[in-house]
């Protein structure tokens, strides 16, 4: 348990999903996590899983679909080296160069944390945002996933620390 923060919560499940609205366009989805803020209460994240949709295989052309969950908005898809982004993945098909429709391949982030955390990262605000987007596809492509972990009472600085960095970090 990290410090500052008592368990309000079993450890529950929140499934998500995201569509792109036309191919190939990014698209983000909020999820709202309905947290308390007269409370102080936080989310405290244990694992994330992302399953992004198989991109075309289409002959002679690259094509994959990408996607993050960040704590915070975002402009595009990101990737791990963000702060606020706590898991991405990636579909990818390989064909340039190819008659056929090439070989698909499979990139992730780190979809559940080494045993030795307590946890991946802690959401101070509503709600957590999830974002998709396609390249080289003829058709709109989503994401599916799901959220694991507590709800979690902070103390008073510990709380309004949380919500500043999340904030100010956007």
């Amino acid at each position: 348990m990290p410090t500052g923060l008592k368990q309000a919560s079993s450890v529950v499940s929140i499934g998500f999903s995201a569509s792109e609205t036309a191919a190939n366009t990014f698209t983000q989805a909020s999820v709202d996590l309905n947290l308390s803020p007269l409370d102080r209460e936080v989310f405290v994240v244990l694992s994330v899983n992302l399953d992004p949709s198989t991109p075309d295989s289409l002959a002679a052309t690259d094509t994959n679909v990408t996607s993050s969950l960040t704590t915070t908005s975002q402009t595009a898809v990101t990737n791990l080296s963000n702060a606020n982004c706590l898991a991405a993945a990636a579909n990818v098909i390989r064909a340039a160069g190819f008659a056929d429709g090439g070989v698909s391949f499979q990139s992730l982030g780190a979809e559940t944390p080494p045993s030795n955390l307590d946890y991946i990262g802690i959401i101070a605000t509503n709600d957590f945002f999830v974002q998709v987007k396609g390249t080289g596809n003829g058709a709109a492509k989503r994401v599916d996933g799901k959220l694991y972990g507590y709800r979690a009472v902070a103390s008073a600085d510990i709380y309004a620390a949380l919500v500043q960095s999340e904030v100010l970090s956007a």
